[in-house]
């Protein structure tokens, strides 16, 4: 008749061990699932908005107004969309990047420029000082023939609208 053994101690903490291992992978997946999240979101914004200047572009040129262009650089792009994210705080006068919320957008009406601040910004890479974050612009879209990087309006034709980051970023996920 055999004896019914219990776990040694050895073969506990080996156990123990285990468990905290597979612990600490998985919340490392989870957090770079996390961070994933969260680019991917902020890319599916800037795509819609994209999309939404291309729209604004056509509508200009179907009315025959390409100088009505003009007008829109430096404008809020989010006012494009008949949807706002839920994470859009709207149009405020030079904020304090540091008081806004990781994870949310908003325009600064002083730098006229749409701006991300990041949440996991630990996996994310900016020349910008301060708490990560990515701002963009909508600037002319046209060819530079001087090459002043300033339109120069009877010079130089536009071709539409782009919405460009005013600082190189990258997301580092591994």
């Amino acid at each position: 008749m055999d004896k019914a053994r219990g776990f040694s101690l050895i073969e506990m903490v080996i156990a123990v061990i285990l468990v905290g291992i597979l612990y600490v992978i998985a919340i490392d997946k989870l957090l770079e699932m996390r961070v994933d999240a969260e680019r991917v979101a902020m890319e599916n914004v800037v795509g819609a908005l994209k999309s939404a200047l291309s729209i604004e572009v056509a509508a200009h040129i179907v009315r025959d107004d390409i100088k009505g262009l003009y007008t829109l650089e430096g404008t809020n792009p989010m006012r494009r969309l008949s949807e706002k994210p839920r994470n859009y705080l709207g149009e405020l006068a030079a904020p304090d990047p540091a008081a806004i919320e990781g994870g949310n957008w908003y325009f600064d009406t002083r730098e006229a420029a749409l701006i991300y601040r990041v949440q996991y910004g630990d996996f994310f890479k900016t020349t910008l000082l301060g708490p990560p974050r990515a701002r963009f612009a909508v600037r002319l879209d046209y060819d530079d023939l001087n090459g002043n990087r300033v339109f120069d309006q009877g010079v130089e034709e536009v071709h539409g609208l782009r919405l460009e980051a005013l600082e190189s970023y990258a997301w580092n996920l591994s």
